[in-house]
């Protein structure tokens, strides 16, 4: 668990440590309006599931290449807001495409990454993002913030991959190998099969996921936002 307080300080801080630059207007005010969802109960937070296709699993030499994005509110998944976004990128997207589907060609008219970034901040101004195997979505996403704005955002996330693993650990002891993995983590919960590698429906299965882990700990209206977040920078 995370104190709110805590939580609320390191946003402060960080907000005045960008504060120095005028071109971050936007960035800091992206941060503050998160601070409010931290006290809330889950229902009652703004939310945002995501998943991210990418080149590879480095954010270091890898590129994003779509990003899925579907609201959580009050303990819904409206899929008529759901978003899929496609972004080109330097160079080939080589034998990723084994995995993701996507090809070369269909990114000649996509977004370049700089656009991209804007729709992200804009499409999830307020919301905690919620994503399975978050930090690897979040490593990837600062990475490309810090090559278009020139700095990183303190992002706050929820986990769904670190809330199953602390809930199957404290039922069978030890992990089995994939046990935790999305379509796997789901199965435990009775929610339906999806094909995966594809950044849309991946967030909206992590979207399920989340609802159903989170009865399953007590209830939407019990736990807190600050409960469950992660930061990452």
């Amino acid at each position: 668990m995370v104190n709110h307080l805590w939580l609320k300080s390191r946003f402060w801080f960080d907000s005045l440590s960008k504060s120095q630059g005028l071109n971050n207007r936007h960035l800091i005010e992206y941060q503050q309006t998160l601070t409010q969802q931290f006290m809330r109960n889950i229902y009652d937070a703004d939310l945002m599931a995501i998943d991210l296709e990418m080149t590879g699993l480095d954010p270091l030499k890898d590129q994003i290449i779509s990003i899925g994005l579907v609201p959580i509110n009050h303990g819904s998944i409206p899929l008529a807001k759901a978003k899929h976004l496609m972004i080109s990128i330097d160079g080939s997207v080589g034998q990723s495409a084994a995995v993701h589907g996507i090809v070369d060609h269909q990114l000649q008219n996509a977004l370049p990454i700089e656009a991209a970034m804007a729709w992200l901040l804009e499409q999830t101004k307020g919301r905690i993002l919620v994503a399975h195997h978050a930090p690897m979505d979040m490593a990837f996403i600062q990475k490309s913030l810090d090559n278009v704005f020139g700095q990183r955002l303190l992002l706050p996330f929820i986990d769904t991959l670190m809330i199953e693993k602390t809930r199957y650990l404290r039922q069978h002891g030890q992990l089995i190998e994939g046990c935790v993995r999305l379509g796997q983590s789901r199965e435990r919960y009775h929610l339906p099969i999806y094909a995966g590698h594809n950044a849309l429906i991946d967030a909206i299965a992590c979207a399920e996921l989340f609802l159903a882990q989170v009865s399953a700990l007590g209830g939407l209206k019990q736990i807190k936002c600050h409960e469950l977040v992660g930061l990452s920078k």
